[in-house]
Parts: structure tokens; sequence; C-alpha cells
């Protein structure tokens, strides 16, 4: 086996050993948990959205309020 072929084998053991902790062999691996990082937040994202819109609903609700009693 020359230089070459041993620093090949080599690099492909790292890639693998590199792909294997990224998938995970049969537990969830880094990807799967940025994966889930990723939905709650957008699930937050999504809640805070909402939230902003009722209050700006209910804001808007005041100020008409505000504007039918001043007249």
């Amino acid at each position: 086996m020359t230089e070459f072929e041993a620093q090949v084998l080599t690099d492909l053991s790292v890639l693998k050993n590199q792909m294997n902790m990224l998938l995970g062999i049969g537990q969830p691996g880094r990807l799967a948990q940025l994966e889930e990082r990723v939905e709650r937040h957008e699930r937050s994202v999504q809640r805070v959205k909402g939230f902003v819109g009722a209050m700006s609903g209910l804001l808007t609700i005041f100020h008409l309020a505000i504007d039918y009693f001043r007249r």
C-alpha cells in the first residue's frame, strides 16, 4: 500500500466517523437534534406572532374606543 492510499483510507475513516457523529448510529445525531431545535424555535416564533397579532387587534379596538368616546 502506498502512502497515498494510506492517506486516503485515513481520511475516509475520519469522514466516516464524522458522518456517524452527525447522523447518529441508531441514536439521534447532531443533525436530528438541530432539526428539533429549529422546530421548537419555529413553534415559539409562531406563538409570538399570534400573541402580537392579538395584541395589535386589542390595541386597535382600544384606539377606536378612545376616538368614539372623545366625540
